[in-house]
């Protein structure tokens, strides 16, 4: 895998980007294994589901009102600075998760913190690593940098969701008392994010140059920007009701599922998205990234809806695989039609428009999926999710197929 990887870094990308990679992959670890222990470790506390959902709609309400934040402030003060702020919002959020167990000091800490309920990435980072990597990479290599950082992502976030199993060992083998263990990794979460902070201090002032004279955040590309992230909301809607702090959640009321299994179920579900990412970059080449969001997408939504139906656990494992094979081969492309539709100084912004408005319909799913879930053990929202995710793939089809980036019109 890794020779792979080294294959499809782009050749032209300055090694003062690496620290973009090597910070990715650490929040992805993060990420993966956080999204899992979350509602473990809140039902430990004593939350039904309910409650759980709205912790999680709340992480991702906060993540939506600093990444709007940053995106129309980035330009101003600089996009390696901002990053350096929230890594230390990263170490506050897993200090603060070690040390309250009280719901609305949680809730206040999921709203202001940078936790994550899914491996996928609905950071305030992620506007300022897209905006930075667009200026490290050339037009041409472009999409290839997305796909290796979005490789990158799911590996790692695959090795996270493996890691969630280590709260039981350490509470069988050593007789730690388990929700200390589960305290333990929201430590660990702290000093993952120190480390972090020491990368964004590398990075180099040359990916972050400031226009000479003051530019307005999004200018030309505003109504393409704006067309986007109403797309993209009703996807991110969809997604955020199958989030996998939820669908873990999901599995283990429907089917008893322990969590050493449910880790092992995410691990390989986050290497096929890996593997998906590899075939991205050749499909974005020979059909268009438009094409290749769309027709990889939609039946990864056939997927979801089968799933709701499927009576025994080896189908639903099954069809989530499946999904996850081809459900992420559309990220990179996403990330690449973006920063190829606007212009370099509205980057920041631009990911950070059609960022927010995912974060935001996909901070009201979650709390919809715990009430649903409260209500039935059907898959519901696994259901509702597929639905509406198909409906996004047909019209993005419809208003975007036409409209070709730059590299693509050559």
């Amino acid at each position: 895998m890794m020779s792979a990887l080294r294959r499809r870094l782009p050749a032209r990308v300055p090694p003062a980007a690496a620290p973009l990679y090597w910070a990715r992959g650490l929040r992805a670890f993060a990420d993966g294994y956080i999204s899992l222990l979350l509602p473990v470790y809140l039902k430990a506390l004593g939350f039904d589901a309910f409650q759980i959902g709205l912790i999680a709609a709340t992480t991702l309400v906060g993540s939506a009102a600093a990444t709007i934040a940053v995106g129309f402030t980035a330009h101003r003060f600089g996009r390696r600075w901002l990053l350096v702020i929230a890594t230390l919002l990263m170490i506050g959020t897993g200090v603060g998760f070690v040390a309250a167990t009280q719901f609305w000091p949680l809730m206040v800490i999921a709203f202001v913190g940078t936790l994550n309920p899914s491996p996928s990435d609905v950071s305030l980072f992620l506007p300022l690593e897209q905006a930075l990597l667009a200026e490290a990479a050339p037009a041409k290599a472009r999409t290839n940098a997305f796909v290796v950082y979005s490789l990158i992502g799911s590996l790692v976030g695959a090795l996270g969701s493996l890691a969630a199993g280590v709260p039981e060992l350490v509470h069988g083998w050593l007789g730690v008392d388990a929700i200390d263990a589960l305290r333990w990794m929201f430590g660990l979460y702290a000093v993952l994010g120190l480390a972090t902070y020491h990368l964004y201090r590398r990075l180099p002032a040359s990916l972050d140059a400031k226009p000479e004279k003051p530019t307005p955040p999004l200018g030309p590309s505003r109504k393409i920007v704006f067309g986007l992230a109403a797309l993209f909301s009703l996807d991110a809607f969809g997604g955020g009701l199958v989030v996998q702090s939820l669908l873990a959640l999901w599995l283990f009321e429907r089917f008893g599922l322990s969590l050493a299994v449910a880790g092992t179920i995410f691990f390989w579900s986050g290497l096929a998205s890996a593997a998906s990412f590899i075939a991205a970059g050749h499909l974005a080449k020979r059909i268009g990234l438009v094409n290749t969001m769309v027709f990889t997408h939609f039946p990864s939504n056939l997927c979801l809806i089968a799933m709701a139906f499927a009576p025994k656990l080896w189908l639903v494992v099954a069809l989530w695989l499946a999904r996850s094979a081809l459900s992420q081969m559309d990220v990179p492309a996403r990330t690449s039609y973006v920063m190829a539709m606007v212009t370099p100084p509205e980057r920041a912004a631009a990911a950070s428009v059609t960022a927010v408005p995912r974060s935001l319909a996909a901070a009201v799913a979650p709390a919809l999926a715990g009430w649903l879930l409260a209500l039935s053990p059907f898959g519901w929202p696994v259901l509702i999710a597929g639905g509406l995710k198909g409906i996004y793939d047909l019209l993005l089809l419809g208003c975007f197929g036409r409209r070709k980036p730059p590299e693509e019109a050559d």
